[in-house]
């Protein structure tokens, strides 16, 4: 919980009980768990599993799959869908995506066009709803040179993408900087690993 700042993420991101929540590739399911427990009974949470991490990521399904079929998480979804689709159910209040924005620009997930995809992001959020995105920084002015070999991205071309579907940028999160990363190296490189320098942004749906 500390590594992942747990409770200025989840302040930042504005949840709160009864909404409804997406979050894309959700991995372990740390966040879901986090999710499942503030939206409660009324709220949901959808969880979209893109058709094109299968292979990286079929332990991971697995296990989702049986944590969807329990009581205790009957308000989580499991949407199992290709990568560009981004098909949910209307009225969301918040779609979150951790560590995996830069993923939809590489090959093997599409690429996805992220135009289109961000457009239907913003189509499926109510008037005032919010995109929350995190992901490791890549060093500033490289574009999407390292989406690929180091799982980095620009936060620039984040912020330029998003606002280019409508979205208006509402803030950003210093909670998971580091200053003394080198942006150079992997985010799976042993030095590195966990301590990322990761930005969160927050970009809003216009009320009208």
């Amino acid at each position: 919980d500390a590594r992942r700042q747990l409770a200025a993420v989840m302040t930042f991101a504005g949840v709160k009980p009864g909404q409804k929540v997406v979050e894309l590739d959700p991995g372990s399911g740390y966040w879901t768990r986090v999710f499942s427990a503030i939206v409660g009974p009324a709220g949901r949470v959808y969880t979209i599993w893109p058709d094109e991490m299968a292979k990286y990521s079929a332990e991971s399904f697995a296990n989702w799959q049986k944590l969807v079929a329990t009581a205790h998480y009957g308000n989580v979804s499991l949407l199992k869908q290709p990568a560009a689709q981004f098909d949910v159910p209307p009225g969301i209040d918040l779609v979150f995506t951790s560590q995996n924005y830069h993923d939809y620009h590489d090959a093997f997930m599409g690429p996805v066009d992220m135009a289109k995809f961000d457009k239907r992001v913003y189509d499926a959020l109510k008037p005032g709803g919010v995109f929350v995105v995190i992901d490791h920084a890549a060093p500033a002015g490289s574009g999407l040179a390292d989406t690929d070999t180091l799982h980095r991205i620009d936060p620039a071309v984040v912020k330029k993408e998003v606002e280019a579907a409508g979205f208006v940028f509402d803030g950003e999160s210093d909670a998971l900087r580091n200053p003394a990363d080198p942006h150079t190296n992997k985010v799976f490189d042993k030095s590195i690993r966990g301590h990322t320098d990761q930005f969160i942004y927050r970009f809003r749906k216009p009320a009208k």
